[in-house]
């Protein structure tokens, strides 16, 4: 599996190409890793860890659905391939200001919280991981606040995943808050 991964990885790598994270300047691949460490402190499941890895991939770059679904059947059973595919698309975000122009952004965001109640449990998971890395230390921006409030809205629609990372990320996203005296 570790070689699967690996390839994966150097998919994403090469997907997210030069770019870099927006509060902290790292290369942007570092993110998608982490969130698959995190969520390997928790399971195997190889579509779980390479849709963490690839999770920003359909949102932030140009690769399509068609191509992240050819590269993963050289490396990976047809139906692995497209459990991660499937992971990907519900974690990728719907609501953007491309697509809804006239909707601001509160108006966005709730919609995407409350699209990704109808998500499966395992992207759930991914979202957790997800969230723990993004708020991880972002207090000292000013953006926090409102970041940080779009995860905790985020953690109250899905709470099926592991209750582990559930956990932690509801931990840590409060934490944050209180931090910011922002906590309620």
């Amino acid at each position: 599996m570790n070689d699967i991964l690996q390839k994966v990885e150097a998919f994403a790598r090469s997907a997210h190409g030069t770019q870099r994270r927006k509060f902290v300047d790292e290369p942007y691949i570092n993110h998608p890793v982490r969130v698959m460490q995190k969520c390997a402190g928790v399971t195997n499941d190889l579509a779980i860890l390479s849709a963490a890895l690839l999770h920003d991939v359909l949102e932030d770059t140009p690769v399509g659905k068609e191509e992240m679904q050819a590269f993963l059947q050289t490396v990976m059973s047809v139906s692995q391939a497209e459990r991660t595919v499937g992971l990907v698309i519900e974690l990728t975000d719907v609501y953007t200001h491309a697509a809804y122009p006239k909707l601001n952004r509160r108006a966005r965001k709730a919609k995407e919280s409350e699209r990704l109640k109808t998500t499966s449990n395992d992207s759930h998971t991914i979202k957790y991981a997800d969230i723990i890395d993004n708020a991880t230390g972002i207090a000292g921006d000013d953006f926090a606040p409102k970041l940080l409030q779009e995860m905790r809205v985020n953690l109250q629609h899905i709470p099926g995943g592991n209750e582990q990372l559930y956990r932690e990320a509801s931990d840590l996203v409060r934490e944050e808050l209180i931090k910011l005296g922002k906590a309620t």
